[in-house]
């Protein structure tokens, strides 16, 4: 627990078996359930996840790809049905530094919001450690998300380190969201929209030295979905002045 908060992380991951033993290892003691949702994965990610031998660890299986959002939402619904006040988002390949964890959950066990985002932009090693055609990506989608969102602020939209409020996820249509690339663009204009408290955090980028995977067709789908997403709520405001 953290301040009298049962605290859940959830780590998606498709054929991650090289890492995932390391990233569950890795959550910190005062997390109370670890749970790793492996999107049909066909490396054996899951038992590997298994063999880490952590006491808090739940693992569920999808039996086909829904893709990294769906699996956060499949994650979403087992951390409430285990009692879990605030849920966390960290990498199933161990690309989240557990050491910015307290700072993630913080404002959420504190009240202070419902949702909060990761910002690598924010912290001093972005610079050094985020490839540049990510960091402009980053930037650019951060721009258009926090402009349709009619967000004070937002820097990195596609950082995957968040931690969210049982509260939020009861308030949200989790099977609306959409499940692929573009998943975190739509639900924080789904947050947005419901007024619930957004903030951002510094965190450290980490990566192992892979080139981006943020490609211009990723960006096309990204940026479709912020205009669905966009269409959505603008249709939920009509019917509710019908």
């Amino acid at each position: 627990m953290m301040l009298g908060a049962r605290v859940a992380v959830v780590l998606p991951a498709r054929d991650e078996s090289a890492w995932i033993g390391e990233a569950v290892a890795s959550v910190p003691a005062f997390v109370d359930h670890v749970i790793v949702v492996d999107d049909a994965s066909g490396d054996g990610t899951a038992a590997a996840a298994k063999a880490a031998g952590d006491a808090r660890l739940d693992v569920v299986t999808h039996d086909a790809c829904r893709g990294v959002g769906a699996a956060i939402v499949t994650g979403y619904r087992r951390a409430v049905a285990l009692g879990a006040d605030v849920v966390a988002v960290m990498a199933g390949d161990g690309q989240m530094d557990p050491r910015d964890l307290p700072r993630v959950v913080g404002p959420v066990v504190r009240g202070e919001a419902d949702y909060v985002k990761g910002n690598r932009q924010a912290h001093p090693d972005v610079w050094r450690v985020m490839p540049l055609g990510r960091l402009a990506g980053t930037a650019a989608l951060a721009a258009v998300t926090r402009r349709v969102g009619g967000l004070a602020a937002l820097s990195d939209s596609q950082c995957g380190y968040t931690a969210i409020s049982a509260r939020a996820i009861g308030a949200l249509d989790l099977d609306a969201l959409w499940p692929r690339y573009g998943y975190p663009n739509d639900l924080i204009l789904s947050l947005a929209a419901a007024g619930l408290p957004i903030v951002e955090v510094p965190v450290r980028p980490v990566y192992r030295g892979e080139a981006s995977g943020l490609r211009p067709r990723h960006l096309l789908r990204i940026l479709q979905v912020i205009g669905r997403s966009a269409l959505r709520q603008r249709g939920k405001r009509g019917s509710g002045n019908a």
